[in-house]
């Protein structure tokens, strides 16, 4: 089953978007087509009302103005009766129906008001001697019904031809007379609409009987006009004068109403009294057409949508199909469960992404192999290079082992051998005497065991000096300066031993090779030079090399002539090459001697330095 969520699939998220998008259109669309939609139906329904009004004007005008002609023509000396015979035959469909002659008295109708009535104190009697009047006669005046008329009632005088009047006749309008187009546009007209004609005034004359004889109370809202925006055609459906748009008004109730006037013109003499037919809806019907159309068009356009989003949900799915068999593919790949990826047919992006994928699958895989192959090769020769370090660390240690023996070889020479010597010295002395002159024997015995004795505590010291360590504990400097003090004491030569603080400070394991190197020279001058003054110095050149150098002003050697059974010299060299110095001595019958060892110990600088160069402190240390 597909997943919903966006953030799994993107099948899901293309199918969100197309929704998202279609409900987005939708809503834009329902709202800006209801909107305009609302628009043209609230201004169809002002226009009908302002056609309306103004067709009911235009005709109730015309009505009234057909009725003062016929009733200003009688013939002279004709009577009321043959008057109101000659009006109800020449109107047979206008609702004629009483006549009363100028003293108020009815001679004539149709029954609404009995023959011989005095009507002389109604309104529609009194007024209507004068001028045409409209209003409502009521059935308490004795006419007859009691709804309130649309157009209301009308009297006017009787006059004849030398405009005398005769009396005042009443007749009731109604729709019977009206046009066609009166009718049709009335058809449609909501039924919540009020019809009322006001006076010059502005009371209304004709309408629901709690208005009657009362000023229209409206007052405008200050809304903006329904059909504004189409002004000039509201002109133009009647370009008479005292022409008004439509507007809302706030009845004293609160309620608010559209109103639409339209002025009530008399002809053929133009006489215009003042009249206005007035219709007025609630503002709640008037869009109440127009929002039900608007919220229409809203489903109409959530149904679109959704039937939009539903058709881009399946079209996405169904373009992303081959996407989705790409990716199962390519998961099934990293389960194993096949060996290579499905291509589909084509020549899209799908296709092409397949056909890379592919392409870097089998990549892989031969790299895979290659890989395999190199690993058993490598594994081949860690093997065979572990065996050769287990072998040379096996030959590491035995190199220790010797080089530790060196060691003990280097200081039993140093040690016992010296002693041993000097006893066998005494020994072979002891032998001469004990032959020659017997009486210096005690003496020459306590010089033996003196020897014995100063042989017995240099054994010591070796073995003290290889338990313990002084150097690496003070430093070269500190433990030269006590070695050399011991010297002077024990030889009685004159000595001088000077050391800079940086290199008296070295004390890793190159150093106690550096001290015993001191030590063994010292014994040398001190057993064979025959010296008079001994000087050691210890200083570094240029910040890289340690330079050491013993000098005593003895009778000197030939160092070009070997020795056999003497390996003091040899000793020196050795344990120079442990530490990858360079030791030069420099010697000569009657001119003494000079020993100097130079140690590189900064690694950074790659060129050697001429051990002879330690020789003089004028003279520095430079590359080759």
């Amino acid at each position: 089953m597909m997943s919903i969520d966006p953030r799994r699939s993107l099948v899901a998220g293309l199918i969100w978007l197309v929704v998202a998008l279609a409900a987005s259109f939708a809503v834009a669309a329902s709202f800006w087509a209801g909107r305009a939609a609302r628009e043209i139906v609230v201004q169809q329904h002002v226009r009908r009302l302002l056609l309306e009004t103004d067709q009911l004007g235009s005709d109730l005008g015309q009505a009234v103005s057909s009725r003062i002609s016929a009733a200003r023509t009688p013939q002279t000396g004709t009577s009321l009766e043959r008057t109101y015979t000659d009006l109800v035959a020449q109107y047979p469909n206008q609702g004629w129906f009483v006549l009363a002659d100028e003293t108020g008295t009815v001679v004539a109708g149709d029954g609404s008001f009995p023959k011989g009535t005095s009507v002389i104190a109604a309104p529609w009697f009194s007024r209507g001697r004068e001028q045409p009047w409209i209003g409502v006669i009521g059935a308490g005046n004795g006419a007859k019904g009691n709804r309130s008329p649309l157009l209301g009632d009308l009297s006017l005088p009787i006059r004849d031809s030398t405009g005398r009047t005769l009396g005042v006749a009443a007749a009731h309008l109604t729709w019977r007379w009206s046009t066609r187009d009166v009718l049709r546009l009335s058809a449609g007209l909501e039924p919540s609409a009020q019809t009322l004609i006001l006076d010059g005034d502005g009371r209304v004359t004709v309408g629901p009987k709690t208005q009657l004889d009362r000023r229209w109370e409206g007052i405008s809202t200050g809304d903006p006009q329904p059909i504004a925006t189409d002004e000039g055609a509201a002109a133009a459906l009647h370009p008479g004068p005292g022409i008004r748009l439509p507007r809302f008004e706030r009845l004293p109730g609160g309620q608010t109403v559209l109103v639409a006037r339209s002025p009530v013109t008399i002809e053929p003499d133009g006489a215009a009294p003042g009249w206005q037919v007035q219709l007025s809806e609630p503002k709640e019907r008037v869009y109440q057409r127009a929002n039900a159309l608007a919220v229409r068009i809203l489903w109409i356009s959530v149904c679109l949508g959704a039937a939009t989003a539903l058709a881009g949900a399946l079209g996405a799915r169904h373009l992303t199909n081959r996407l989705r068999r790409l990716t199962l593919s390519a998961a099934s790949i990293g389960r194993n469960e096949i060996e290579r990826i499905e291509v589909p047919d084509g020549r899209d992006e799908v296709a092409q992404l397949a056909g890379a994928f592919a392409k870097v699958l089998d990549d892989l895989r031969r790299e895979r192999s290659e890989l395999l192959t190199l690993s058993g090769e490598l594994e081949r020769r860690v093997a065979l290079r572990t065996r050769e370090v287990e072998r040379l660390a096996e030959e590491s240690r035995y190199a220790a082992i010797v080089r530790e023996r060196l060691n003990i070889a280097r200081d039993l020479h140093d040690t016992l051998a010296h002693s041993m010597m000097a006893m066998l010295s005494e020994v072979r002395l002891l032998r001469k005497l004990q032959a020659h002159d017997p009486g210096a024997l005690p003496e020459e015995l306590a010089h033996a065991e003196q020897v014995a004795h100063d042989g017995l505590n240099e054994a010591r010291t070796a073995i003290a000096q290889m338990r313990l360590n002084a150097v690496r504990d003070t430093g070269l400097g500190p433990a030269l300066s006590k070695a050399f003090d011991r010297f002077i004491d024990r030889s009685g030569l004159i000595g001088e031993f000077s050391s800079d603080s940086e290199a008296a400070r070295f004390g890793d394991e190159r150093a106690e090779t550096l001290f015993r190197i001191a030590e063994e020279a010292l014994r040398n001058v001190e057993r064979h030079a025959m010296a008079n003054r001994v000087t050691v110095k210890l200083a570094m050149k240029n910040d890289s090399h340690l330079c050491l150098q013993i000098e005593d002003d003895g009778i000197g050697f030939d160092t070009s002539l070997s020795r056999p059974g003497h390996f003091g010299l040899v000793g020196l060299r050795e344990q120079a090459q442990l530490i990858d110095a360079e030791l030069h001595i420099r010697s000569a019958l009657h001119e003494g001697t000079t020993i100097s060892v130079t140690l590189r110990v900064a690694p950074e600088v790659l060129w050697p330095l001429d051990a002879a160069a330690c020789s003089s402190e004028d003279e520095g240390v430079s590359p080759p």
